[in-house]
């Protein structure tokens, strides 16, 4: 239930949605004759819209997260490889009977070179959430791109219990049994490796963080968005990323809002 509940207020939150809601009240205040008030929400919709949507403000609030933890230099050998979950629309897979991935990828393909880099390595496929009419959660989906990839099933492991991404570090931690000396490579989306490392640290997973996923770039933050669709995607992104960061150090599931290299 508390699940649900923060997926609720994680969607109230959107600046996206929340110009929307800005944007009804002032139609509902002009329809009642209130013209003043409409005009003030009115008027702070469509500015939040055009400076959410068309200027810089996506990338900028973006591009902390996804510098934070830079793509670092490999050593000889990793333990295993851990993958977040959230590359796989579960429910169009379901519907079209085919694998429906989404921006997010990249950690799929980013795993299968790891895998081929390093073929000791374990690998762990971390998240359950949303599991298809077909029963298949969205790690087993993974694992079966990964063995067409030419990654052989039995080196690949599933956790399946997983919705959030403290869960992922919770669950993470009970299938891999780290031990002192090893190294684990952890594959998420750059913006989300910050919540991810903050999370891995508090339940005292040691990871390398290897970030893929990237959506902005310098040279974004000197030059309007050409969609404003793009635009709301990267600020209610960021939005996502920041807020979800500063909730899980006031609940106490980490212990620091914005994790250093």
């Amino acid at each position: 239930m508390l699940f649900f509940a923060s997926k609720l207020v994680e969607a109230a939150l959107q600046p996206s949605n929340l110009i929307v809601f800005l944007a009804v009240l002032g139609l509902f205040a002009l329809v009642l004759g209130r013209r003043r008030g409409a005009a003030w929400l009115l008027g702070l919709a469509a500015t939040a819209l055009v400076l959410a949507g068309w200027t810089p403000l996506g990338p900028a609030v973006l591009m902390p997260l996804e510098d934070r933890f830079p793509v670092p230099t490999l050593p000889g050998e990793v333990t295993g490889v851990v993958m977040l979950g959230g590359a796989v629309d579960t429910h169009i897979t379901a519907d079209r009977n085919s694998v429906a991935l989404n921006d997010d990828s990249e950690r799929i393909y980013a795993t299968a070179a790891l895998a081929r880099r390093y073929p000791n390595a374990r690998i762990i496929l971390s998240g359950g959430i949303t599991p298809s009419a077909q029963g298949l959660s969205e790690s087993e989906t993974v694992r079966r791109l990964l063995v067409v990839l030419g990654i052989p099933a039995a080196r690949i492991e599933v956790e399946e219990r997983s919705r959030t991404t403290w869960e992922n570090a919770v669950e993470s931690l009970a299938a891999a049994k780290p031990k002192a000396g090893e190294t684990w490579l952890l594959v998420t989306s750059a913006y989300a490796m910050p919540r991810a490392v903050a999370s891995f640290r508090a339940v005292k997973f040691p990871v390398l963080p290897y970030p893929v996923d990237y959506r902005t770039r310098p040279a974004d933050l000197r030059r309007p968005v050409t969609s404003a669709a793009a635009g709301l995607t990267m600020t209610d992104t960021a939005a996502h990323e920041w807020l979800g960061l500063l909730v899980y150090r006031l609940v106490g599931r980490t212990r620091e809002v914005l994790p250093a290299p």
